[in-house]
């Protein structure tokens, strides 16, 4: 196999390495591109020094079997032509497919043959706060079909990306020094405070990022689901974290749905209350699993379940799953 990884440099192409580097797939050449101002910088995977090239409308994906994209959507848009011409299979991880009707949101655990139907040669990987949603209602769905979800998230400065996080240390250390922090990539000041606003508002007034729940939702269950979310920055440096209520239309006991939590591929369940055990980002973060706690029933519906859920936003929420579409690729190769 050769591959590429499309915005290396990013803090999801930093992931896409590392998890390749220890990974067992057979990679023949890794290729890693970037924009003007990162090419040239060079980066070392399996013992070897790789710098990236610049992204350009050329020839240089011609022998490239898989490309793993994170450099936004407008790059992706640009460049999915020059990417797949010659039959480069393209896991983007942005939101300019993921709605497209000929293009599959993939989330392996749910719904992994879908990647075998992309006449575009592009697989679409699904919003952070999504993935870790789905893979978790996944497991709920098995036992009753879901038919509405709220959903409240708790989202760190990672899901904004490398140099967002770099801005919250940076805000962290300004506060601490007495100095006022430097407000660029988030819409307030994110030390010390909590912002209910992650993308733009839409005409209904809720953000473009909670209407990605709602639609994503039904493509990658293939389901009538109706999910309502407000997404809100939290104050972490990494791993996501969402309270989640579940109404189904069969009524399930809390036995039912911890003992499918815990036979679920990608799910650790974590849900001891009693002993203080449940899942939280500070030990989610560089982790795979979506980890599942706080089960309870709903008191408000005879149908309904909450539990609470953590994933690391930069590994399962996107390079992770992007690899695990990969994966398939290879084994249906």
């Amino acid at each position: 196999m050769k591959i590429a990884i499309v915005g290396a440099s990013g803090a999801v192409g930093q992931e896409f390495l590392a998890i390749l580097e220890n990974h067992p797939m057979p990679i023949n050449e890794l290729v890693l591109f970037g924009s003007k101002r990162s090419a040239g910088t060079t980066y070392k995977f399996r013992g070897q020094d790789i710098v990236v090239r610049e992204l350009q409308h050329n020839d240089d994906f011609k022998d490239i079997d898989v490309a793993l994209c994170s450099a936004g959507g407008s790059t992706s848009l640009e460049f999915a032509e020059t990417i797949t011409k010659y039959g480069c299979f393209m896991i983007d991880n942005s939101s300019a497919f993921r709605m497209e009707n000929d293009i599959p949101l993939v989330v392996p655990e749910v719904n992994g043959e879908d990647a075998f139907n992309a006449p575009r040669r592009i697989i679409a990987n699904p919003n952070c706060t999504t993935i870790q949603m789905v893979v978790a209602l996944n497991a709920i769905e098995r036992l009753s079909h879901i038919t509405r979800v709220h959903v409240a998230t708790y989202q760190s400065a990672s899901g904004a990306g490398a140099s967002a996080m770099q801005e919250f240390r940076e805000q962290h250390k300004a506060i601490i020094e007495g100095r006022e922090p430097k407000v660029e990539k988030f819409a307030y000041q994110l030390a010390y405070n909590l912002i209910p606003h992650i993308d733009v508002f839409q005409d209904n007034d809720y953000t473009k990022e909670e209407m990605k729940m709602y639609y994503e939702t039904r493509k990658i269950m293939h389901s009538d689901i109706h999910v309502s979310a407000t997404c809100v920055r939290v104050p972490v440096m990494r791993a996501h974290s969402e309270a989640i209520w579940v109404e189904t239309e069969e009524p399930l006991t809390i036995e039912q749905v911890r003992d499918s939590f815990a036979s679920s591929e990608g799910i650790v369940l974590i849900d001891e209350p009693a002993n203080k055990r449940y899942p939280m980002p500070l030990f989610a973060e560089g982790s795979d699993p979506v980890y599942v706690g706080r089960v309870r029933k709903d008191l408000c519906n005879e149908c309904g379940i909450t539990f609470w859920c953590v994933a690391d936003q930069i590994r399962k929420g996107a390079a992770l799953n992007a690899i695990q579409i990969l994966e398939l690729l290879i084994a249906n190769k």
